[in-house]
């Protein structure tokens, strides 16, 4: 299976590409837990049906430390007792971000004040922004079928 379209070998989609990425680099950088940002993209691309992110982002939380355990219950994590109470409120901002539409409101404001009980300012900010980067690789890769299962962690950086 080979993707619809080559998006590194294509000079616009790279460009815009190296832009997400660039973004990204300012998330992984700020002071959000670096666990928390691969439960949050793993939850997300799940939801988006990307294998490509869910295989890269597993990957890498494994090569960071994550557990098994935590990883295989991510796509249950309400019912699961191995996140902080800070992961699922990071977790359930994820999928109301995610699924914006098919909530008339968007994101609940009582999702929004648990979040904020657990983040500072910064960090929901870099939140935030971490829901609106993934959900946009995870759909570029949808759109063009990227194959998934390949990933090498550190692949990209």
């Amino acid at each position: 299976m080979d993707a619809r379209l080559n998006l590194l070998g294509n000079p616009v989609a790279a460009k815009a590409l190296r832009h997400i990425i660039s973004a990204g680099k300012v998330v992984s950088d700020s002071t959000l837990p670096a666990a928390t940002q691969e439960l949050v993209k793993i939850r997300a691309s799940q939801i988006n049906g990307c294998g490509f992110c869910t295989d890269m982002h597993t990957k890498e939380a494994v090569h960071a430390g994550e557990t098994s355990t935590r990883l295989h219950l991510i796509a249950a994590w309400r019912e699961a007792k191995v996140f902080t109470d800070a992961e699922r409120a990071a977790l359930e901002l994820t999928e109301q971000g995610t699924r914006i539409a098919d909530a008339a409101g968007g994101v609940t404001d009582e999702a929004w004040e648990n979040a904020a009980k657990h983040y500072d300012e910064d960090q929901l900010a870099a939140l935030v922004s971490l829901i609106a980067l993934i959900n946009a690789f995870n759909r570029v890769n949808v759109i063009v079928q990227q194959p998934a299962g390949d990933y090498q962690v550190g692949q990209f950086g």
